[in-house]
């Protein structure tokens, strides 16, 4: 996926956990959805959570859409039963971010362990 916000970020900001194109994808990603459901606590929760994310020794694998949508869920259904993304019906949110809600799931459950020290 190209984008024309998609910016290149200096190799000094990355490390081993995404590169950065997989991060300005992830940037892309999660500016749409916070576009479209506009909420400032969710979206500094999950703009730090990219941050630990690029800062992760270990290589994530997988779509950067994946990661984008699980840390949107993660942060979403942070100190809550995970039942989906308030205010947004699952099939919009799989629409929006080009993932299923099963990725997205289990992509949130490896942001949180990720994020938890």
């Amino acid at each position: 996926m190209r984008d024309s916000k998609v910016k290149k970020l200096p190799n000094s900001l990355v490390g081993a956990g995404i590169t950065p194109e997989f991060e300005a994808v992830c940037q892309v990603q999660l500016d749409r959805f916070f576009a479209a459901h506009p909420d400032a606590t969710m979206r500094k929760r999950a703009m730090k959570a990219l941050r630990i994310l690029r800062a992760s020794e270990k290589p994530l694998k997988g779509k950067p859409e994946g990661w984008a949508a699980g840390i949107i869920y993660a942060v979403a259904t942070d100190g809550h039963v995970p039942c989906g993304v308030p205010g947004s019906l699952n099939a919009e949110f799989e629409q929006l971010m080009g993932v299923t809600m099963g990725t997205a799931r289990f992509r949130a459950a490896r942001v949180v362990e990720l994020l938890t020290f």
